[in-house]
């Protein structure tokens, strides 16, 4: 669910009609909607109800200052996976204790940065990694508190750009190799061992990869406390799946997650940790963009927005579908016209969709991309010059521009001339 519906004909989010954001800040544009990100939220904390446990906000899917500091007004923690999304959550007021660094390529500066700045813990994916924290943790004077991930080699069943949890995919150790890997962390004097990590994918639809790898982090668990380590906390990741095509069966809910989590691993007596983003987010925000042109081709037509694969990605990276609607509501019945919704770049993989029915469109027509809050704005670029679009987040009937369009000038004076030239 989601709170982006026609009212009086016209798309809203909430309560704020979305020609009036477009009249105010211009198109393209991203909008979030508050009561979304929050309703996402709940329903994983009601999940998880009966169990200690800490919901991170998986900030990958979605960095802005605004709904961090939303998200941790709420509860939420916050998983990173880099030193900028480490300074990001601190300057939205998270604590460093609500802080979990994920990640395969944590360098000596980020490690520092986290141990100065206070952490919750370090999920650690190889032995090299082990033995570089030691080292920083002690030279500082510090212990580092980490969870080990182990790959439990599950396939996830989805896009394999996306799954993390195969024995072929970078992250984690073999879980064959736990046992032996958690004695190397015991005997290294800057680390303090806590728990276990496992994550083993993104946008997955089904609960049995789940079951199969939280059934393995259970055994994992009874055999490395037979071992003589201190397992007090579980990072169980995150993964599951937003619809994005509404036409299909719905994914899971987050409380058949949860009864997946308890019946698996909840009477360990463990702090359950998730780090859910595109759940939370992804539904909460909407792409806008205005119809430049309507091509007519050879056998098709072009729908040309102004709207670009430099602003939503997902489509050419992934072939990733993404609901694309009329922002002014069709009538009843409306005959519908089979487009190729492309943007401007000059790629030919800048195309949203490829013969998706809409109702008959022109010139300065709105249309929004559902399910564009997750991994939209956060892997923007500037590709071809053209300036990262604005951020807006709606609250009831109000909204606010929480990350403004740069103009040229700004994009053109950050590059700086060599005198030779």
């Amino acid at each position: 669910m989601d709170h982006f519906l026609y009212q009086n004909g016209i798309l809203h989010a909430e309560d704020v009609p979305l020609p009036e954001i477009a009249a105010s800040v211009g198109t393209p544009f991203y909008v979030y909607s508050t009561a979304t990100l929050t309703r996402h939220f709940d329903l994983f904390a009601e999940a998880l109800d009966g169990l200690p446990h800490l919901i991170c906000f998986a900030m990958k899917s979605n960095s802005n200052q605004a709904v961090i500091k939303h998200m941790a007004s709420l509860g939420a923690g916050m998983d990173v996976v880099s030193g900028g999304e480490y300074l990001r959550a601190k300057a939205a007021g998270v604590p460093g204790d609500r802080i979990v660094f994920s990640g395969v390529g944590k360098t000596e500066a980020e490690m520092r940065l986290a141990l100065d700045g206070g952490i919750r813990q370090f999920n650690v994916e190889s032995e090299p990694e082990m033995a570089r924290l030691s080292r920083v943790a002690s030279e500082m004077g510090k212990s580092a508190p980490i969870t080990i991930r182990v790959n439990p080699d599950v396939d996830a069943k989805t896009h394999a750009k996306i799954s993390t949890g195969r024995s072929e995919d970078k992250f984690g150790i073999p879980i064959a190799r736990a046992r032996e890997v958690y004695a190397l962390a015991a005997a290294l004097s800057g680390l303090q061992v806590i728990g276990i990590d496992v994550h083993i994918g993104s946008q997955l639809t089904d609960l049995e990869p789940f079951e199969i790898a939280y059934n393995k982090v259970a055994e994992l668990t009874h055999q490395l406390r037979a071992d003589g380590h201190t397992i007090s906390r579980l990072d169980l990741g995150g993964g599951l799946g937003i619809p994005y095509q509404r036409s299909n069966t719905a994914p899971p809910l987050p409380i058949e997650y949860g009864e997946v989590i308890k019946r698996t691993v909840g009477d360990l007596g463990c702090e359950i940790e998730i780090e859910p983003g595109r759940l939370i987010s992804g539904n909460a925000g909407l792409l806008v963009g205005s119809t430049i042109y309507v091509k007519h081709g050879e056998g098709r037509d072009f729908l040309i927005l102004d709207a670009a694969m430099n602003d939503l990605i997902r489509p050419a990276m992934y072939g990733a579908w993404h609901d694309i609607v009329p922002v002014v509501e069709p009538a009843p019945g409306a005959e519908q016209t089979p487009y190729d919704i492309v943007g401007p770049v000059c790629e030919s993989g800048d195309t949203f969709a490829k013969q998706r029915s809409l109702p008959a469109l022109a010139e300065g027509d709105l249309v929004a991309f559902r399910s564009a809050g997750a991994y939209g704005a956060v892997m923007s670029s500037e590709y071809n010059s053209r300036p990262l679009i604005p951020e807006v987040l709606v609250k009831g009937d109000q909204f606010a521009v929480i990350r403004a369009r740069p103009t040229f000038d700004d994009m053109i004076n950050r590059d700086t001339l060599p005198e030779w030239v």
